[in-house]
């Protein structure tokens, strides 16, 4: 039920606010997004201890294989920076359902602060960093 629906949720959302936000890593295709949780309905967030919250935003991540077009099984670690230098780390969770992999990591934030995010995804031998940036916005 809960993949189910936050891919449902993903989709609409991603499509409508973001378009596709993807970065080729390697040998994977890394989809990302970031929202604010009040996007999640309260059975999907209680479902996963996620805080809803007009001030929390929730990150989440899936690698691709570009060859197989699997999901992947990583380690991921990473941080969020606000323009005046704080530091969040993120403590992303796994959530498996079927074969979707998701990584999911929720944060508070100022509203409309500006955050550079860094993620390092390994598996194996195999390293890869996603940078990206964005504007959080205050949903009421």
């Amino acid at each position: 039920m809960f993949s189910k629906l936050l891919c449902s949720l993903l989709l609409l959302t991603s499509s409508m606010a973001f378009g596709e936000q993807k970065q080729v890593k390697g040998d994977w295709d890394v989809h990302y997004i970031a929202f604010n949780t009040t996007f999640l309905t309260p059975e999907i967030a209680r479902a996963n201890n996620i805080v809803r919250s007009p001030n929390n935003t929730l990150i989440n991540i899936s690698v691709i294989d570009r060859n197989t077009k699997q999901a992947q099984h990583v380690d991921i670690t990473g941080t969020a920076r606000n323009l005046l230098g704080t530091t969040t780390e993120l403590q992303f969770k796994q959530v498996v359902e079927g074969d979707a992999i998701y990584y999911l990591a929720a944060m508070p934030f100022e509203h409309e602060d500006h955050y550079r995010f860094s993620v390092v995804i390994t598996q194996s031998t195999t390293t890869q960093t996603l940078k990206f940036e964005q504007k959080l916005y205050r949903e009421e």
